[in-house]
């Protein structure tokens, strides 16, 4: 009896290589949606005549999106403090819709879906108007 189920087991359970072509489309599709979100994010800075090579350089990326919306500098700060930098992402979401001509529900869509709506916004037809926040 003891065979079969090892025999059993054996069957049931997916081999190495199976499981290295799952990890590999996986890690393609993730790739690709970083790709994606960080061309969309260049094409959002270049729209507000900043330089979309920011949109790859981490930290310096948030200056350029504070000055974008029109928030202070000090609010990179907030992105360290758990749970505070949930808000603050939020907020900037919103504000970032804002000074594209977006209302508060494609703000909402871009803090919560950002891989989504940010290339929406970066190719899309939305024209930057200035910073909402000032």
């Amino acid at each position: 009896m003891s065979v079969w189920m090892s025999l059993l087991a054996q069957a049931s359970q997916p081999s190495d290589g199976a499981m290295g072509a799952i990890a590999a489309v996986f890690g393609l599709i993730y790739l690709g949606v970083i790709v994606l979100l960080i061309a969309g994010m260049w094409k959002v800075f270049t729209k507000a005549s900043q330089p979309g090579w920011a949109a790859i350089i981490p930290i310096y990326n948030l200056v350029v999106l504070l000055n974008i919306v029109g928030r202070p500098i000090w609010w990179i700060i907030l992105f360290f403090v758990p749970l505070v930098n949930f808000i603050a992402a939020i907020m900037i979401g919103i504000d970032l819709a804002k000074s594209f001509g977006k209302d508060t529900l494609y703000g909402l869509g871009l803090a919560f879906l950002s891989p989504i709506f940010i290339p929406m916004l970066g190719f899309g037809s939305a024209q930057y108007t200035g910073p909402s926040a000032s």
